[in-house]
């Protein structure tokens, strides 16, 4: 099966500082990305329903950008990342996700995203 890379954008009325917090800490990761998280450096440990997942961070740049490779990822070119910033014409934040999956598992994979933005939204405010 080819792996394939797809990109995905929402809109938040949440600001990049808070959404960053969201996307970075502990206390706030598990209120809408995973069970459990534990942060060891640049290694993030995620939980779900018992099972887990570990993903470097290769990039941060504070309140702007979020880049993970998960250690099980099928290709040293694979990666997770979050993109912050301000519509120039609305001001709202806009959070670019790009994400890997199976060519036959992208809407699967987008579907999964929509929801987890959605509540992401819930819990920021917007």
């Amino acid at each position: 099966m080819d792996r394939v890379s797809f990109e995905m954008e929402f809109l938040f009325k949440a600001s990049p500082t808070i959404l960053y917090k969201f996307l970075s800490t502990p206390n706030c990761l598990i209120r809408w990305f995973c069970d459990s998280v534990d942060i060891t450096d640049q290694v993030f440990t995620y939980s779900w329903d018992g099972a887990e997942e570990v993903a470097n961070l290769l990039e941060d740049v504070e309140n702007e950008r979020l880049k993970f490779q998960w250690e099980n990822a099928e290709s040293d070119a694979e990666f997770l990342e979050f993109r912050l910033k301000k519509s120039p014409v609305t001001g709202e934040t806009i959070l670019e996700i790009t994400d890997y999956c199976d060519d036959d598992e992208v809407d699967e994979q987008k579907q999964l995203w929509t929801v987890q933005m959605d509540q992401l939204r819930r819990e920021t405010g917007g």
